[in-house]
């Protein structure tokens, strides 16, 4: 994986702004630490910082290739998964390389095609073109939104990055935000709503989406999106389909120059990739593959079940690991590790987030580096399958609102008379929450139960999906290490998102039918095991670390957060006497901790990056 960047300036020459560029490019050092490059032209800047996966000793970027007195020059985040295939069809079709990496298969596919090789593309990618001929410059994002892609507009200007950190190293974009963006964070966050870039001027090129920028403007086009369409197979024909495009997904995703890891916690989907993973490495002769599991010091004294996190991983994973013969790693982290990696996640985001649940996860992916540069992981099979709670309790199918935004409310009551005057929180929500449904593209004649799931299948992956694979790319990337996510692959997702709800919940249970499909690859009490997110800490010292970061917030005056809280009810919810909720108010993790934890990342945030209020 890597880092690109770039900018087009049609009223001035380029040519001498190097340092710009080479700005732009080494902000995002850590998701390619092997190397960098740069190339100006007149009008087009592209920046690239690489992590080599395929053909380290070349696949250099950006990459030219010239076809009809034409340059073509490419710079390309992601991982092609049927490359092999088309560079087969590209050879019979004349053309000749002169690496071994996808890099140069997709711009050649790009100089044969164009637009429509996205149709043939399988895997996960962000890229920009430039066309020397046409002074055109196309850029895409992969079906599912995988791999990230900002852009802004200012004052004739266009910019491009794979995070935002890389347009804000461009003078001409400043670090603003104005009304719609700090409901972004404060209502939505820390998920964002589709195309949304959250700093002014910012935005994010939706999944599945490509766009051009030339002298006449940008336009912005759909190349793929969910299409809903009538399910003919029966249960077994259904399980077999998907066991099929899942050992294929999988064993394409395996392939790799440098060290390939799993990411295992003794649940459904992350043994799956495992048990896949062994199979293909002892059919082909690779040996022992390694297995991570994450976990935090004292936990074990700490956990309580509850509906959210029924029981703890660690039996589990060495259940798999017994069964698999895996070389296994157990990372295990503790509080002050912990709280120290909060600000290293939020610059990692450039931006509030998920907390410690990115933090701990982002300690996870450094230690694996140290290892591995690639892992599999099974993100995004409960999105895809129906496996959250929110997907079986009444309350959540019922609460006409985003089903992991339940208690919404605390957030909201967090804010000054000023600020909810300002952001109108409830009914930014309600304005998202509506956007989303008119999107659905439902069959004819789906009412009641029906209608309802297909909504909640499209909510959870077009709007709670991309927060975690947000969260992934950016925690792994701040690493150096690429984290590939089988589960998204297009062709399992376009078929599981046409697969009824009975047929989904086959066997009276969440996920049926991927336990179905993954029969006699994994122990039945592991298929059968109750779902149980990411782990996070249980430990009491958590709290008393994120509370005391608050309260020195509220005791500092100059705290920039404070002008948009109501800081006497802050001081309430943080105080010892304080019986801080224990439900989440975002996903199944984010509770009391993790909502003080949001708010001294926000104010972190304001203060380091000199965020100026518009």
């Amino acid at each position: 994986m890597c880092g690109i960047t770039g900018w087009i300036d049609w009223r001035n020459d380029l040519t001498g702004q190097a340092s710009v560029l080479v700005d732009m490019t080494e902000t995002m050092a850590l998701r390619g630490p092997d190397a960098s490059g740069t190339w100006l032209s007149r009008h087009c800047a592209l920046g690239h910082r690489r992590l080599s996966v395929m053909d380290p000793a070349n696949g250099a970027q950006p990459m030219t290739r010239t076809k009809n007195d034409a340059d073509y020059t490419i710079v390309y985040n992601g991982e092609l998964y049927n490359a092999p295939e088309l560079r087969r069809e590209l050879e019979q079709r004349g053309y000749s390389f002169s690496t071994n990496c996808d890099t140069e298969v997709l711009l050649v596919s790009y100089i044969e095609w164009g637009r429509a090789c996205l149709d043939r593309l399988n895997g996960i990618f962000a890229f920009a073109v430039w066309n020397s001929e046409e002074q055109s410059l196309f850029l895409a994002r992969d079906r599912l939104g995988v791999k990230p892609l900002f852009y802004a507009e200012r004052g004739g200007l266009f910019a491009f990055g794979s995070e935002p950190k890389a347009i804000l190293a461009h003078p001409g974009f400043p670090a603003e935000i104005d009304r719609e963006g700090m409901a972004e964070l404060f209502v939505i966050g820390p998920a964002r709503t589709p195309g949304h870039g959250v700093y002014k001027h910012f935005a994010e090129l939706k999944p599945g989406h490509f766009m051009i920028v030339d002298t006449s403007g940008v336009s912005i086009r759909t190349y793929w999106k969910l299409e809903s369409r009538p399910h003919e197979e029966d249960v077994e024909a259904t399980a077999a389909r998907i066991r099929e495009l899942l050992l294929d997904t999988v064993e394409r995703q395996l392939i790799s120059d440098v060290p390939v890891c799993t990411l295992l916690s003794g649940g459904l989907d992350s043994s799956a990739l495992t048990a896949i993973a062994v199979q293909y490495y002892n059919r082909t002769g690779q040996g022992i593959i390694d297995t991570y599991s994450v976990d935090y010091v004292d936990n074990d004294k700490h956990f309580k079940a509850n509906v959210f996190q029924p029981n703890s991983d660690a039996p589990w994973i060495q259940r798999m690991v017994d069964v698999l013969g895996t070389r296994h790693h157990n990372i295990s982290f503790d509080t002050p590790e912990l709280v120290d990696s909060l600000l290293d996640a939020m610059r990692a985001r450039d931006m509030p987030g998920m907390a410690d649940v990115d933090g701990s996860l982002y300690l996870f992916c450094r230690e694996i580096k140290k290892g591995a540069t690639v892992a599999l992981s099974g993100e995004a099979a409960d999105e895809i399958f129906g496996g959250y709670p929110w997907f079986h309790r009444e309350e959540s199918l019922n609460a006409d609102t985003f089903p992991w935004s339940l208690s919404a409310g605390i957030r909201t009551d967090l804010l000054n008379k000023d600020t909810a005057d300002w952001l109108r929180p409830r009914d930014y929500l309600d304005e998202r929450y509506r956007q989303a449904l008119e999107e659905v593209p439902y069959l004819p004649g789906e009412t009641g139960t029906v209608r309802r799931m297909r909504e909640m299948s499209y909510l959870n992956i077009t709007r709670f999906m991309p927060t975690l694979l947000d969260r992934k790319d950016r925690m792994s990337m701040a690493v150096g290490l690429e984290v590939r996510v089988p589960y998204c692959d297009h062709r399992l997702v376009e078929y599981v998102w046409n697969v009824p709800w009975e047929i989904k919940t086959a066997g009276d249970r969440e996920k049926g039918i991927l336990r179905k499909a993954l029969k006699d690859l994994l122990p039945e009490d592991v298929l059968t095991r109750k779902k149980s997110p990411y782990p996070k800490t249980h430990n009491p010292n958590y709290l008393a670390a994120t509370r005391a970061w608050v309260q020195r917030i509220l005791d500092d005056s100059s705290s920039p957060v404070l002008q948009f809280l109501d800081a006497n009810y802050l001081r309430r919810l943080v105080s010892p006497e304080s019986t801080t909720m224990d439900l989440p108010w975002f996903g199944q993790l984010m509770s009391g901790p993790q909502l003080f934890a949001y708010i001294g990342q926000m104010d972190a945030w304001l203060r380091e990056y000199k965020v100026s209020i518009r």
